[in-house]
C-alpha cells in the first residue's frame, strides 16, 4: 500500500545514501560569501546544546513545517530543517531526501553546510540528484528522492536545507511526524487554512499540544526538547514508528465539520468510492469461484479455497501510481494478470467470494505494531488485508483469526500477501495490532486477537542410545505449525542440497560433529498440517567422558535461550509472537553405567509465559521433557526484570549436565 509518512522517509536516507554514492562525490560545491547562509541556520547552529547521552548521533536544531491549503485543495508545504552532528556515525543522518511524486512537485530545495572548521558550503542544484523511491522493493512507484550529500558531515558539523512543495492531496489531512530516532531542540508545525475552513487535530503516542491563533486563519503548533528514540542495541524493542509522536491535522472546506472528518467513519465513507466499483466480480471470475467451491457448501471451506486461490495464485507484485498508492485495480485486471498488491489482493479475495455469496470488505493496518492509534484517526497504516464477515451462529475450531464489529457482525480477518500463513490464522505482527475495518459509514477501528500458543507450536520428539565413548545415536522428528514454520517452509522447499544445508545449520547449533541419514520432509506446502522433518543423526564425542565419568547435556537438540542486556527498561517489550515449544527426548545410557546426578526440575510461570523442564530415570533410560510457552505479545517495561528472570532460568537449563558414571 502506497503510503509515505516522514517514518519511511527517514528509514529511506540510508539507502539514499547508498544509491547516492553511485553518483560518486561532487567536484566542487559553491563557497558562498559569510552572509550568504541564512540568519535561520546560524542563528540555529549558534544554540547552546542540552546535556546528551555519549552515544548520541546527532541532533535537530530546528525543524519548521508551513503547511498552506488553498480553497480549491492544493497544498504548498514550506520547510527547513537543520541537524548538527555529534558522533561519526552521525554522518548518515545528515544526507538530505525530500519526496516527491508526480502529484507532489518539488518547487525548490536549497541545501547548506557549515563544516566543523567553519568553512561554509552551498549546494547547487546540479549537485542534487533525483532518485527511485529507495528500499522500496517494488516493480514500479512514482515516487522518488531528491537527495544530496553535502560536505562538512563530521561531529561538529551542521547540515540545514529549505524546501518549498506543492501537492494536490487526495485526503483533506496530514501529518506531523514530531518524533524520531533524533533528539530534536526547537520544531513547530504552522498551518494556514482559507477562509471559513476549518480543522480539528488528533494526537498519538504524546500528550497534546496547546495551539497558538496566529490572525488570518493561521495555527501553531510548537515543540521544544522532543527526545529522541534510540532503539539501537534494544532487545526485543518495538518499532519506531510504534512509539514516535505525531500529530494529524484534518481540515474541511466551509460546510463540512473537520471535526466529522477526524473520525474512522469519515475516512471509511472517504475510502468506500475508491474501491467500492473494483471489486465487482466479472463473469471469469464468478465462473472460477464456482470452480474452486464445487462441492462445497461449508462457509470455511469455501472461504478457504478462494482465499488460498488468491493467496499462492497471484502473485504479490506492485504498480503504483498517484491515487493507485491508496486505490486497488480492478478485480478484473488483477485476476486477468495473475498479480497484484496487498490492496489488489484483498480486492480480488472480495471479488470471488461476493460471486458465492459471501461478503468481504478490506481492513487498513500497519505490518509495524503499534503504529495504527485507535484514538487518532488518520491514513496511517501501510498495508491492506481483507475481512471476511461469518454468517451468523457459524462456529468452526479452523476459525482462529476473528474479531467482531460493533454492529455484532463477526469477520475472519485474512492476509491473502502473507503466503506461509495458515488460511484462518494471521501472521504474528499484525497480533495485537489494530486494524480499520473498511465499511462505509460504519468503518473503525478493532483490535486484532492474540493467537493462542497451540497455534503456533514446536515439537521435537526423539529416541536416542548413547554409546560408552560418548557417541549419540538416534532417531528424530521435529513438527512445526504456524509462523515458527514459516521459514522452514520457505527454506526447504529448494532441492535436496539446499534442504540439507540448512539441516546442517541448524544441527551445527548442538553438535560438533555429526553425521545425518534417512532426512525427509512431509507437508512443506500443505499450511494447514504439521510441517515435519525426520532424520537419523549420529554425534560423535556428544557426551564428555572424564575419568569414569561421562557428562551429558539431556536438553540435546533445539534452544529457547534469548539474550538480554542489563540496562534499565523504558520502553515496551515485544515478544514477536505468542507460541508453544515442546522437547521430549530419550536417552538409552550406556551398559556399565548408572546416573550419579541428574539437572534439578525447574518450573517457572510468569503469566506471560512459563518454562518448565525434568529429568527422570527409568529402567536405564534417561528420560528429558521441557515446555516454553509464550502467552502475551507485547509487555510493559515494567516487566524486563521478570523477562531477565526467565532469560536466565532457560539458559541456565539448557547447558545442564547429567553426569553419569561406571558402575
Amino acid at each position: 500500500m502506497g503510503h509515505r509518512s516522514l517514518q519511511r522517509i527517514q528509514s529511506s536516507i540510508v539507502a539514499a545514501l547508498t544509491l547516492l554514492s553511485l553518483f560518486g562525490s561532487a567536484a566542487c560545491y559553491a563557497s558562498p560569501k559569510d552572509d550568504s547562509i541564512p540568519p535561520w541556520v546560524t542563528e540555529a547552529a549558534h544554540q547552546t546544546l542540552p546535556t546528551y547521552p555519549a552515544a548520541t548521533n546527532a541532533v535537530v536544531l530546528l525543524d519548521e513545517v508551513t503547511y498552506s491549503v488553498a480553497s480549491n485543495g492544493s497544498a504548498f508545504e514550506h520547510r527547513r530543517h537543520v541537524v548538527k552532528i555529534l558522533r561519526p556515525s552521525g554522518r548518515e543522518e545528515a544526507i538530505v531526501g525530500v519526496p516527491f511524486d508526480n502529484a507532489t512537485r518539488i518547487r525548490s530545495l536549497k541545501v547548506w553546510s557549515i563544516a566543523p572548521d567553519g568553512h561554509q558550503y552551498a549546494l547547487k542544484d546540479s549537485e542534487l540528484v533525483d532518485i527511485g523511491y529507495p528500499g522500496s522493493g517494488n516493480f514500479y512507484e512514482d515516487y522518488k528522492m531528491r537527495v544530496a550529500q553535502p560536505p562538512g558531515r563530521d561531529p561538529g558539523g551542521v547540515i540545514a536545507y529549505e524546501y518549498d512543495q506543492v501537492s494536490r492531496p487526495y485526503v483533506t489531512e496530514t501529518t506531523w511526524d514530531f518524533q524520531g530516532n533524533l533528539p530534536r531542540l526547537n520544531e513547530s508545525f504552522t498551518l494556514e487554512l482559507p477562509p471559513g475552513f476549518t480543522y480539528g487535530s488528533v494526537w498519538s503516542h504524546h500528550s497534546t499540544s496547546p495551539v497558538v491563533e496566529l490572525e488570518h486563519q493561521r495555527f501553531r503548533w510548537k515543540l521544544e526538547n522532543v527526545p529522541g528514540i534510540d532503539l539501537d542495541d534494544v532487545p526485543m524493542a518495538p518499532s519506531e514508528q510504534a512509539l514516535a509522536g505525531r500529530m494529524t491535522v484534518h481540515y474541511a472546506a466551509p460546510g463540512t465539520s473537520a471535526l466529522d472528518l477526524a473520525s474512522w467513519p469519515s475516512i471509511g465513507e472517504w475510502y468506500q468510492p475508491l474501491y467500492r466499483d473494483r471489486i465487482n466480480p466479472t463473469p471469469d471470475i464468478a465462473a472460477k469461484a464456482a470452480e474452486l467451491t464445487a462441492g462445497k457448501s461449508d462457509f470455511h471451506d469455501k472461504a478457504e479455497a478462494i482465499g488460498e486461490f488468491v493467496q499462492n495464485k497471484v502473485r504479490y507484485f506492485v504498480i503504483e501510481m498517484g491515487i493507485g498508492g491508496y486505490q486497488p485495480h480492478p478485480a478484473a485486471d488483477i485476476f486477468r494478470n495473475r498479480y497484484g498488491d496487498c490492496k489488489d489482493k484483498a480486492a480480488l479475495v472480495s471479488a470471488m467470494l461476493s460471486s458465492v455469496g459471501i461478503h468481504s470488505t478490506l481492513m487498513m493496518v500497519d505490518s509495524r505494531r503499534g503504529v495504527v492509534d485507535p484514538d487518532a484517526p488518520s491514513l496511517v497504516g501501510n498495508h491492506m488485508i481483507a475481512a471476511i464477515e461469518i454468517p451468523d451462529g457459524y462456529k468452526s475450531p479452523l476459525l482462529r483469526s476473528v474479531v467482531t464489529a460493533r454492529t455484532g457482525k463477526r469477520y475472519l480477518i485474512f492476509d491473502p500477501t502473507w503466503e506461509l500463513t495458515p488460511f484462518g490464522q494471521l501472521e504474528n505482527n499484525l497480533q495485537g495490532s489494530y486494524g480499520i475495518l473498511l465499511e462505509g459509514a460504519q468503518t473503525e477501528a478493532i483490535q486484532l486477537p492474540v493467537l493462542d500458543p497451540d497455534r503456533n507450536t514446536i515439537r521435537r520428539n526423539a529416541t536416542f542410545e548413547l554409546k560408552p565413548d560418548g557417541t549419540l545415536e538416534g532417531s528424530v522428528t521435529e513438527k512445526r505449525f504456524g509462523d515458527v514454520s514459516e521459514r522452514h517452509r520457505d527454506q526447504l522447499q529448494g532441492d535436496s542440497a539446499e534442504q540439507r544445508k540448512m539441516l546442517d545449520r541448524l544441527l551445527n547449533q548442538d553438535f560438533s560433529s555429526f553425521t545425518v541419514r534417512d532426512f525427509k520432509l512431509d507437508n512443506v506446502a500443505s499450511l494447514n498440517k504439521d510441517y515435519t522433518m525426520s532424520f537419523h543423526v549420529t554425534a560423535d564425542r556428544y557426551a564428555r567422558s572424564m575419568g569414569s565419568m561421562l557428562m551429558l547435556r539431556p536438553r540435546i537438540l533445539g534452544t529457547n535461550a534469548f539474550g538480554l542486556d542489563k540496562k534499565p527498561r523504558n520502553v515496551p517489550i515485544d515478544l514477536g509472537e505468542t507460541m508453544q515449544s515442546t522437547d521430549t527426548y530419550d536417552i538409552k545410557l550406556p551398559p556399565g553405567y548408572a546416573v550419579d546426578e541428574l539437572p534439578l526440575p525447574v518450573k517457572l510461570d510468569l503469566g506471560f509465559a512459563s518454562y518448565e523442564s525434568a529429568s527422570t530415570l527409568t529402567d536405564g533410560t534417561l528420560h528429558y521433557t521441557r515446555t516454553f510457552t509464550i502467552r502475551q505479545i507485547t509487555l510493559p517495561a515494567s516487566k524486563y526484570t521478570d523477562l531477565q528472570h526467565l532469560a536466565s532460568v532457560i539458559n541456565a537449563d539448557e547447558q545442564n549436565n547429567a553426569i553419569l558414571i561406571r558402575k
